[in-house]
């Protein structure tokens, strides 16, 4: 007799998971799926629930309904999370402990994990191998945290808030990092404030409002679902429009935001005002974003 092969279990996922923290329902009836080779960036203002979503999944806490399971296990479970890694939002080192002596004692609870040169070259560490923990900047405390989060040569990593602190460029480097991990099949759920960020490394957003979905998608389809678009034009005078319109004037021009884009168009148009450099366009993540926001409020 034939049997169906078992698909392999998903790298991460919350089912219905709801979690209280004191009187705040942080988490309400989540629903939330990684699969390999996918960022999923976790987005919604402070207080969303998005930190609290990474610690049921890391296993530090534990969901008062639903579950939460990596690999088809129990996140609590040393087994569950072997192929895991982690670069928790509030990161602290011994003071007195070197890069390199941090980056080996993480190393060392994983059977098969990455090289230690490989990681301090890869995060730009290579030159503070022998500073102590202690003596290292934000930006350099947060290399190291996310340099730690790949140690163990994971098949999925939990990055929350992984960028804050660092410079531009370090920024693109660990931007670089997480496209081919992606892309190798691993598993990325990414909890970022920087929007530019999510648009840049997601493959698919989820927007957490007062600790449910408000919404879930690639970054294009979030983006389309923002009700409001951009009319812009040079010039010094400006139409009556619709009730809605947000005006604001930079160097000359002005900027319309507005749900009625054809409605400013025609007004601008039959206005008889001098102007110049028309320009539509859709409302970018960013706009998307607040208006999930506003709506929710």
């Amino acid at each position: 007799m034939m049997h169906a092969e078992r698909s392999p279990p998903i790298p991460a996922a919350l089912a219905g998971v709801s979690k209280r923290l004191g009187r705040v329902q942080a988490l309400d009836a989540v629903d939330l799926e990684v699969h390999p080779a996918e960022v999923v960036a976790l987005l919604g203002p402070n207080g969303a629930g998005k930190t609290t979503a990474v610690k049921l999944l890391l296993g530090l806490r534990r969901p008062d309904a639903g579950s939460a399971t990596v690999f088809g296990g129990d996140p609590t479970s040393a087994r569950s999370r072997r192929e895991l890694g982690a670069t928790p939002q509030d990161v602290a080192f011994p003071p007195t402990l070197q890069v390199a002596e941090i980056v080996e004692l993480v190393r060392a609870h994983y059977p098969q994990p990455r090289p230690r040169d490989e990681l301090l070259d890869r995060f730009g560490l290579r030159q503070l191998r022998s500073r102590q923990a202690g003596g290292l900047s934000g930006g350099e405390r947060r290399r190291l945290a996310l340099a730690l989060a790949f140690a163990g040569d994971p098949r999925a990593v939990f990055l929350d808030e992984p960028t804050t602190g660092l410079d531009a460029e370090s920024r693109r480097d660990a931007w670089t990092h997480v496209r081919e991990f992606a892309a190798a099949g691993g598993s990325v759920l990414l909890t970022t404030h920087y929007l530019e960020e999510a648009d840049a490394l997601a493959t698919r957003i989820v927007v957490l409002l007062g600790g449910r979905v408000a919404a879930s998608g690639t970054p294009g389809e979030i983006r389309a679902a923002a009700s409001r678009s951009s009319v812009s034009f040079t010039g010094a005078d400006v139409p009556r429009l619709p009730d809605d319109a947000v005006v604001t004037r930079c160097d000359g021009r002005v900027t319309v935001l507005t749900a009625q884009p054809e409605a400013v168009v025609a007004a601008v148009v039959r206005s008889g005002i001098r102007f110049g450099n028309l320009e539509v366009t859709r409302a970018g993540l960013e706009q998307a974003f607040l208006d999930l926001v506003e709506g929710s409020r």
